[in-house]
């Protein structure tokens, strides 16, 4: 069975409801979910056939407390991610203007310079027009399973 694993970047919970509301879709297609809080790097390096990535944006455009030390070691190590399939679920404010969303911006662009291959279009969701952020993230983890062909038979 493949395995998926779900990176959370967060500092009030949004982003990690968002992962436990979509594990089961995940699994109804077939996958092994894991949801990491505390991430590292080898839970980008080790194991998982797929990643989902959900983060909120803190403060100007900021990675929340727990992600900041996964972000810090991944620009220290520089591991070769080209074997690193992922989706990106960003959580952000438009009110902040310029940094809405730059969390899960400044991610996404570091981990395709390290080879990681982003699956689809990335996922910003604005707390100023979604109150319930897994509103968004449902329909969007559905149709991104089913438009990159991931259901195992």
């Amino acid at each position: 069975m493949p395995t998926l694993t779900i990176v959370v970047g967060t500092m009030y919970g949004g982003a990690l409801d968002v992962a436990e509301q979509v594990k089961p879709l995940f699994e109804q297609a077939g996958y092994t979910v894991e949801i990491s809080e505390q991430p590292t790097v080898e839970d980008v390096t080790q194991g998982s056939d797929l990643s989902l990535f959900c983060v909120s944006t803190t403060g100007s455009g900021d990675f929340p407390g727990n992600f900041v030390p996964f972000v810090r070691s991944l620009k220290d190590q520089s591991p070769s991610l080209t074997k690193l399939r992922y989706g990106l679920i960003a959580l952000g404010d438009s009110s902040y203007g310029d940094t809405f969303c730059g969390a899960g911006r400044a991610l996404d662009e570091l981990l395709q310079d390290l080879g990681a291959r982003r699956l689809g279009e990335r996922l910003e969701i604005d707390a100023m027009e979604t109150f319930m952020a897994d509103d968004a993230a449902m329909p969007w983890v559905e149709e991104w399973i089913d438009d990159q062909q991931l259901k195992v038979a």
